[in-house]
């Protein structure tokens, strides 16, 4: 197994792509733990790893990253544990896909909150947990560099945007120490923040963006969570102990042409 008795960390790991990344983790020999802000969600993905059988400890912990007493918490917890962590998984975020002109303060405040400042604070507070060749995984998205028609982005793209230069920086100034930094970029998933975005679109948007995707993906489809899975055991693993710096499109092809 590629990650036997290493430790993980994933943020946002009580559904959807962070769930998905925790499991493929587990599958490959690591222990780990998620966080996210909602304890019931926590709860029901822990009996969920637990029904697969893992062989390794999965803990939980509630917590609000877009708050610094969050992110303190989680250090914390991390501090308490005794051990290095070898991975952390950057993946709790959240998609205003609103027009720009009805962007408020408050959804920017939050946005860059918990997609960027929560990834930058945290990485700070665990560097020094960090074990020997430990890997850096921030979760991003493909609507930092290509946008999709009728689906206002401006938001979620500047603060995507940042976290893949806060990735390449963290590559630079991180690489001396052994710390390997990185990004998954996927396409669109199939998750429940994304179904949350799609229910509220008028019936013939709804259409319109299916149809749109149908023709834009080169495999016909968007993504599951597990998709992204593969990648994240990879760029968790020694196998990639040269891969530092890259921001990896997982995508179905979309951002290939």
């Amino acid at each position: 197994m590629r990650l036997q008795d290493k430790h993980a960390l994933v943020t946002g790991g009580s559904d959807g792509i962070g769930l998905a990344i925790a499991e493929a983790f587990l599958r490959d020999g690591a222990d780990v733990l998620i966080v996210g802000r909602d304890a019931g969600k926590l709860e029901t993905a822990r009996d969920k790893l637990a029904a697969a059988g893992p062989r390794r400890t999965v803990e939980t912990l509630s917590a609000d990253l877009a708050t610094s007493r969050g992110i303190a918490a989680v250090a914390e917890h991390v501090k308490a544990s005794g051990r290095p962590l070898d991975v952390l998984v950057n993946n709790a975020g959240v998609a205003y896909l609103v027009p720009f002109e009805t962007v408020s303060e408050a959804q920017f405040q939050h946005s860059f909150a918990l997609n960027v400042t929560a990834a930058f604070f945290l990485t700070q507070g665990l560097l020094r947990h960090f074990g020997a060749g430990a890997s850096v995984i921030n979760i991003s998205s493909y609507f930092a560099n290509k946008m999709i028609p009728k689906r206002p982005s401006s938001l979620y793209s500047l603060s995507k945007g940042a976290l893949n230069s806060l990735t390449r920086s963290l590559a630079f100034e991180l690489g001396p120490r052994g710390i390997r930094v990185n990004a998954i970029a996927p396409g669109t998933v199939d998750t429940a923040m994304r179904r949350k975005t799609v229910d509220n679109l008028p019936a013939a948007a709804k259409a319109e963006l299916t149809a749109y995707v149908e023709r834009s993906y080169p495999l016909g489809r968007i993504g599951r969570p597990g998709d992204l899975a593969g990648m994240a055991v990879y760029l968790a693993s020694d196998e990639a102990g040269w891969t530092s710096g890259g921001i990896f499109p997982v995508d179905g092809g979309y951002t290939a042409g």
